[in-house]
């Protein structure tokens, strides 16, 4: 997978090549991350946030935040309708961040990837903006999102091109051939801030659980 051509925060981020590496990365970047993103017109948590109210009703939870960060998702749930949400990243510096706005009713220091301490079915929706990208989080995640998803629940992610077509689209039609979820959504590729190269773009998606 080539890696993206980003300077200062972001560049570092990129050029991460282990999960520590990403961890500390995020830590050293926590108290200007959402500055930074915002004034680069940083676009998934918005468009996340406009699919997940679309698929989940109002009120329903628990709710998992994946790969929160500052909380720049968090802070707009209550608000449209999802008091119950939960909050999960790599970075302990990020989540002590978001911790401060008091919008997350649990904080998780947890690495996507790996076995997730929660039970089959804990929580109605997984919404994961950001974190399949480049030098992050791949396909091998996805299968434990889906455990954690409750039946008729959603798991809305946003996900690069590169990592789309390294295995990600190939890992939801496998899931869908054991009958465990359909793709009920899928936006138009799209450039996650503006002035990003568009040689990789993202597209943000839905999966349903059957029930």
């Amino acid at each position: 997978m080539g890696k993206d051509k980003h300077d200062g925060h972001l560049g570092a981020v990129y050029g991460a090549s282990n999960p520590a590496q990403v961890a500390q990365a995020y830590d050293n970047w926590a108290e200007t991350y959402e500055a930074e993103m915002r004034q680069a017109g940083y676009r998934h948590p918005s468009i996340a946030l406009a699919l997940l109210a679309r698929h989940l009703p109002p009120g329903a939870g628990p709710i998992l935040d994946a790969g929160a960060g500052t909380g720049m998702v968090g802070e707009w749930m209550g608000i449209i309708g999802y008091p119950v949400v939960e909050a999960l990243d790599i970075s302990a510096g990020m989540l002590a961040v978001a911790a401060r706005k008091g919008v997350y009713t649990k904080l998780h220091t947890i690495a996507l990837g790996t076995a997730l301490p929660f039970a089959a079915g804990a929580y109605a929706a997984v919404l994961c903006t950001g974190v399949f990208t480049t030098g992050h989080v791949g396909a091998e995640a996805l299968a434990e999102l889906v455990r954690i998803t409750r039946p008729g629940g959603v798991i809305v992610a946003t996900v690069k091109g590169t990592v789309w077509e390294g295995g990600f689209a190939t890992e939801i039609a496998r899931l869908a051939g054991e009958g465990l979820l359909t793709l009920a959504e899928e936006t138009a590729p799209y450039i996650s801030m503006p002035g990003e190269a568009a040689t990789a773009p993202s597209r943000a998606i839905v999966l349903r659980l059957h029930a």
